[in-house]
């Protein structure tokens, strides 16, 4: 095989790979190219490239073969030579092995997020536990669904024990000395229910706010 062969059936050969990468950028369904986003699929040495669309990774093979051309054109070193064709060689080998891996890979970056999301749990779980809001079931810390109806509980029963307080200020103004005492400490009872439930409430908005936090990254 002469020179104007060799590069003629790398072209070639380039020409066949890029409408199987077309085909294969196009075809990749939205949520798995999400996956693949950020994920570095080559090593440096062989592409400056990552995340899922794999067609920028063409053109850089295209250049290899322009500057393999051009040393045959100049009649660099064989060694010169060889180097490049194994570049080349290298790149078509890497490029097609990312096409077949990417289930693979796929499956991957699942696993990885799912031990994110668990261990994100994990660690709201165990910040809930020493929060002095134990008496929250865990599992309503796991949903926002359930975290909103949480939060409106708990500013129903804001609303009932102001009006409870609202109806012993009212009893206190009007009552016999001899009865103040005992409204007084129903009071003082209906004050602390009220000031623990201000705190919950503010914990489970809070809880809100961090669990949506990474829901809303991932969407970025």
């Amino acid at each position: 095989m002469n020179q104007q062969q060799l590069v003629a059936r790398l072209r070639a050969q380039l020409q066949q790979l890029e409408q199987q990468v077309q085909q294969y950028d196009s075809s990749l369904p939205a949520h798995d190219f999400k996956l693949l986003e950020h994920l570095e699929r080559f090593n440096d040495e062989l592409f400056l490239q990552h995340g899922a669309k794999l067609t920028p990774c063409v053109q850089q093979i295209r250049d290899n073969i322009n500057q393999l051309e051009k040393q045959l054109q100049l009649q660099m070193s064989a060694a010169t030579v060889a180097r490049t064709c194994e570049r080349i060689q290298d790149r078509f080998s890497a490029l097609q092995r990312a096409m077949a891996t990417t289930a693979i890979d796929i499956k991957e970056q699942q696993q990885q997020k799912l031990s994110k999301q668990r261990y994100f749990q994990k660690k709201q779980s165990q910040q809930h536990q020493s929060s002095g809001f134990s008496w929250i079931a865990n599992q309503v810390m796991q949903s926002s669904h359930k975290l909103y109806e949480e939060l409106s509980k708990h500013q129903n029963w804001e609303k009932k024990i102001l009006f409870k307080i609202e109806q012993l200020q009212s009893q206190l103004d009007t009552c016999h000395s001899t009865a103040k005492i005992a409204l007084q400490n129903d009071l003082l009872l209906m004050h602390r229910r009220l000031g623990k439930c201000r705190q919950a409430i503010s914990y489970i908005e809070d809880r809100i706010q961090v669990f949506e936090r990474p829901q809303q990254n991932n969407h970025r």
